[in-house]
């Protein structure tokens, strides 16, 4: 299997990596999902060393990091799942996380697809089946559309609640 361009996309970024994530579920048959809803917790630094490590080397190169999550509410088991690991996993790793619950945005416009802004040049789009499969990505150098996602990703980041203040509903 191809490396996901992500991987490369955050190994050349310069200043910025921003991700915003649209779903309240994803990947519903990921091992890790089925685990943590089983009961069995495990260290997400451990478990996901790859993803983990190539955060830690962009932020040590001084790239910011940030991922702003839009969740409905009450929210939904996998964003529980997804609260649960956020500290151990991405705030380890020099993620900055930042949570918007939808009903605190409703002049907030997004595109309908997850995404990352590099370096406010590309945007890396998410492509998700209804289930929260992941089908694929697409690259996209429009400076345009570009603009649009980072206007939008800043939007929802400024009144996104900060990771250690969030309280799931």
């Amino acid at each position: 299997m191809a490396e996901p361009l992500a991987y490369g996309l955050l190994r050349s970024a310069e200043l910025s990596a921003w991700h915003m994530e649209l779903r309240d579920g994803y990947t519903p048959d990921d091992p890790d999902w089925l685990d943590w809803q089983e009961g069995q917790r495990f260290d997400p630094a451990e478990r996901w060393a790859d993803w983990h490590g190539l955060i830690r080397q962009t932020v040590d190169r001084g790239v910011v990091v940030r991922r702003v999550r839009l969740v409905s509410e009450p929210v939904t088991d996998y964003i529980k799942f997804e609260d649960d690991v956020t500290a151990a996993h991405n705030l380890a790793a020099g993620e900055d996380v930042r949570w918007l619950p939808r009903h605190s945005a409703p002049r907030l416009l997004v595109p309908v697809e997850d995404f990352w802004v590099f370096d406010g040049q590309v945007v890396l789009w998410n492509h998700l089946a209804g289930d929260g499969s992941w089908v694929g990505e697409e690259r996209s150098d429009d400076q345009p559309v570009v603009k649009l996602c980072e206007s939008s990703f800043e939007a929802a980041w400024e009144r996104g609640i900060p990771h250690k203040d969030y309280r799931p509903a």
